[in-house]
């Protein structure tokens, strides 16, 4: 995917020094010919070690909301630095790691066994969290953009937001699928984070494949059908909705 700036619109990427993986979700094809609108939403890592350089950058954006899909302790960890900034909490607990450690403890961790973690914590999102992502959207229907969707990395639990985000505004699926990927050109990982586990392990968890997308939305198949009947019944975005998130979101 071309980056934005090279085509006389806005980055997409913005290179925070203190987050990584800060992107616009603006700029996007839909499938009635609009376009995302830029400068709207933005995705990213957790805000809580922001340079004084990045909260200009962010303050310069006119950001005004985060929505926080990180755990408890996650959030202790790393409040946001940026006090004119609304925090709306819209936990998920993480479970991938925990997970790890207990195959690392039977003996039984290899990258297969990670991917497959990997995959089951996205089918887990639709399975027992849809409430978080229903609440998302209940806030993106109000007037508080310019946002930003962040969690602690910004490529799982944000990465399908964004995801479910762009679907119900319209943006064709191959598109959807290269803003998840754009995760393995910007994200940087927290060498501290998980050491005990072997390299191929860290690799696993450190970035995102098209198959942990997939999950999701095979488990989204599953529970609910299609992914129309997931918007309306899980997510509660009917037509109504559906017309006002593009009223806010989309341009001509």
């Amino acid at each position: 995917m071309q980056d934005s700036s090279s085509s006389g619109c806005p980055a997409r990427h913005l290179a925070l020094q203190g987050a990584s993986n800060f992107r616009d979700l603006g700029g996007y094809p839909t499938v009635d010919g609009r376009t995302t609108r830029w400068r709207h939403i933005f995705r990213s890592n957790h805000l809580g070690q922001l340079t004084a350089a990045d909260v200009e950058i962010v303050r310069a954006l006119g950001v005004k909301s985060a929505f926080d899909f990180r755990g408890l302790n996650e959030r202790a960890a790393g409040v946001c630095v940026m006090d004119e900034i609304a925090v709306y909490s819209l936990p998920i607990e993480p479970t991938v790691v925990a997970a790890l450690r207990a195959e690392l403890d039977r003996g039984t961790l290899t990258a297969p066994v990670a991917l497959e973690i990997m995959r089951d914590s996205y089918r887990n999102y639709v399975r027992h969290n849809t409430h978080s992502f229903r609440m998302l959207f209940g806030h993106l229907l109000e007037d508080r953009a310019p946002l930003v969707i962040h969690c602690t990395a910004g490529k799982d639990r944000t990465g399908f937001a964004s995801a479910l985000i762009l679907h119900a505004l319209g943006v064709p699926d191959d598109i959807i699928a290269e803003d998840y990927l754009l995760t393995n050109q910007h994200y940087k990982r927290d060498a501290t984070v998980a050491i005990d586990l072997p390299e191929d392990v860290r690799n696993a968890i450190g970035s995102v494949e098209a198959s942990y997308l997939a999950a999701a939305f095979d488990a989204i198949a599953k529970e609910y059908g299609d992914l129309e009947t997931y918007l309306r019944d899980g997510l509660r975005l009917g037509p109504p909705e559906r017309d006002e998130l593009k009223t806010r979101y989309l341009q001509s």
